[in-house]
């Protein structure tokens, strides 16, 4: 039995949000095998970059605290799962985006052939994937992720589908974060003796600032992995016409 588009819909979205708001790995797996089946995606690659950027600025911006290395360490552990999941769901969601936008499909595969005798395209498994030294594949690279920054800035798909994501899944985290944290003993010397105290919990204006830090961090890195994914879906279309 063949499903209407509007039941594999309904099908992807019961999937990924099963995913990213229960933490079910079943769903991804199951939503992993329909896109299989439904786009041959050969180059899943994502690349979980956020988490590492999160660590490495939240140290920055609580300097001089004391305990900003621990502060930093618990909030990578506490969220980089959910994290994880956002940037999966991202980086497939372009991919789709990409494997389906024909126009620019056609587009890629017009220049292919410009650049590339089409015998060499059977059995390729890279296309323009990494390697965009042509300036005609680096232009068209540049104008496909300006129509795709053009769209999200008609529509805000992604703008509102990663901020509901983060207003649900992590800020709630990131506000009660001082419940997560073991406090520190600060150990001060006043005239050789030592006065010991520990480090004060984080004040809500800190709270408030690390969550719109990780929300800015996120959304920058999370929309730059959906246009990579999308430009990856565009050259496996172009490669799976010459299967």
């Amino acid at each position: 039995m063949v499903l209407a588009k509007a039941d594999l819909w309904q099908i992807y979205n019961g999937l990924r949000y099963n995913f990213l708001y229960n933490g079910d790995i079943n769903s991804i797996h199951i939503l992993l095998n329909l896109y299989d089946l439904e786009t041959k995606m050969t180059n899943i690659s994502p690349k979980y970059i956020c988490t590492k950027e999160i660590r490495r600025r939240v140290k920055r911006l609580l300097f001089p605290r004391k305990d900003r290395q621990l502060i930093s360490n618990n909030i990578t552990m506490l969220i980089h799962e959910d994290i994880d999941r956002l940037e999966l769901t991202l980086y497939l969601e372009g991919y789709k985006n990409g494997y389906y936008s024909n126009k620019w499909v056609n587009i890629l595969e017009d220049k292919t052939i410009k650049y590339l005798p089409i015998e060499e395209l059977y059995g390729k498994n890279y296309l323009f994937h990494y390697n965009i030294s042509l300036e005609g594949i680096r232009k068209l690279k540049i104008e496909f992720w300006e129509d795709i920054d053009r769209k999200d800035k008609e529509t805000k798909y992604l703008y509102d589908f990663i901020n509901t994501y983060c207003e649900k899944v992590i800020k709630g985290k990131i506000y009660n974060l001082n419940m997560y944290i073991d406090k520190q003993l600060k150990i001060e010397y006043n005239h050789n003796k030592p006065n010991i105290e520990e480090e004060a919990f984080l004040s809500t204006k800190e709270l408030k600032n690390i969550y719109n830090m990780i929300v800015k961090i996120i959304m920058k890195n999370t929309i730059n992995m959906y246009k990579e994914a999308s430009w990856f879906g565009i050259n496996d279309r172009v490669l799976n016409r010459y299967l």
